[in-house]
């Protein structure tokens, strides 16, 4: 079966946004991550106030490389993900193989890879100590890219994927993004993001009134966003309701200007990589890729493998042009499906290396021919896997 998409209109503005959204993410990832785990006091006396890159050689973290990876994923199969099709992306691309240094990244995924090790499998894999982290709200962007206009089947999606690493307040956060983009992507304003990711999670859990409470602050500063939502003493900063709550307040601080919501999110301190990385993902999905910044996003690169090697050599771009095909070529989409096609404005060799992580011959039933490289010539074997 064809891997299939939500049967939507693709307006001529969705290249547009899903390029935003996935460059939005890489560049609030990067601006981040020198403050992650730091408090606004402790931000102010490195930095001042941050304004910009303050890392020498910026770069992505897990956030960016794990939203590669489900980007493929949906690349591959679409609306016909299954648990089973995540579980075994997880052995395949990251468990079975060797890690970077960042070792598989956060507590949630740490125990989710231990857990897929000793031979268990879904939903049990999430049974760790951190099923409520932020790790699935890092990655939900791509649903949202992929679900344009689609709130409730974004939600659905990603709740297929985060089965296998989170539960409860885990699942509802990357439900809560992953629909405020898709609603972001299919035209809504910053209220209608808001109002998208509150209607696809419980009203009454913590992830639902932490972003109701740093939404109803956002007029009175990041201050109040930050003493609205944030759990003071607690020592873990990767609560999936703390990180979603900043990131919307963040971005109803700045009503949707990409540069300001991601810089209210970065100063917040906390899990700053993955709060600017949500609010990055959002606005640029409500402005497109014209709202990042052009110096901000030509720092941004290929994702260097440093959590997961298997997705080194990858650019957020190329899953862009994945997830959201030229809408003025119809020929690339048909009724019966979506098939991935080499992005045009980006590097054949990049393109290719992210087809070629979809496997040989593409998605099944895919009439997108995909030529099979030299191992040698992108050090990966034919598996994909890197040598």
């Amino acid at each position: 079966m064809a891997p299939t998409r939500p049967t939507l209109p693709l307006p001529a503005a969705l290249r547009e946004r899903g390029r935003g959204a996935l460059l939005g993410l890489a560049v609030g990832d990067a601006l981040g991550a020198p403050a992650e785990n730091l408090k606004p006091s402790e931000i102010r006396r490195r930095w001042g106030r941050i304004t910009g890159y303050v890392a020498e050689h910026p770069a992505g973290t897990d956030d960016t490389e794990y939203a590669i990876f489900s980007g493929l994923l949906l690349a591959r199969y679409g609306s016909g993900l299954t648990t089973a099709r995540v579980e075994a992306a997880w052995h395949r691309w990251i468990a079975d193989l060797d890690e970077g240094p960042f070792r598989g990244a956060g507590f949630s995924e740490r125990g989710t890879l231990e857990n897929l090790r000793r031979g268990l499998t879904a939903p049990i894999t999430a049974q760790h100590r951190h099923a409520w982290s932020d790790g699935l709200a890092m990655r939900a962007a791509p649903f949202g890219v992929f679900a344009a206009g689609s709130p409730e089947e974004a939600a659905r999606l990603v709740a297929v994927d985060g089965t296998v690493s989170h539960d409860g307040e885990g699942i509802y956060g990357g439900q809560a993004v992953a629909a405020g983009v898709a609603a972001a992507m299919g035209g809504a304003h910053t209220d209608g993001v808001v109002a998208a990711a509150l209607s696809v999670i419980p009203a009454d859990s913590w992830t639902a009134r932490s972003l109701r409470r740093a939404v109803a602050a956002a007029d009175r500063g990041e201050k109040a966003v930050r003493s609205a939502v944030v759990i003071g003493g607690y020592p873990w900063t990767d609560l999936a309701p703390e990180a979603v709550g900043l990131a919307f307040g963040a971005l109803a601080a700045a009503r949707g200007v990409f540069p300001a919501a991601v810089l209210t999110a970065v100063n917040m301190g906390r899990d700053a990589d993955t709060t600017a990385a949500v609010a990055g993902a959002l606005a640029g999905a409500l402005g497109g890729e014209g709202a990042v910044p052009a110096e901000w996003a030509a720092r941004i690169g290929p994702v260097r493998g440093s959590c997961l090697p298997s997705m080194a050599g990858l650019h957020v771009l190329d899953i862009a042009g994945l997830l959201t095909p030229d809408p003025e070529e119809p020929a690339r989409h048909s009724p019966a499906g979506y098939c991935p096609d080499l992005p045009g404005e980006t590097p054949s060799d990049r393109a290719g290396l992210a087809l070629r992580r979809l496997g040989a011959s593409g998605p099944p039933e895919c009439a997108v021919a995909v030529p099979a490289a030299p191992a040698a010539a992108s050090g990966l074997d034919a598996a994909g896997a890197r040598r």
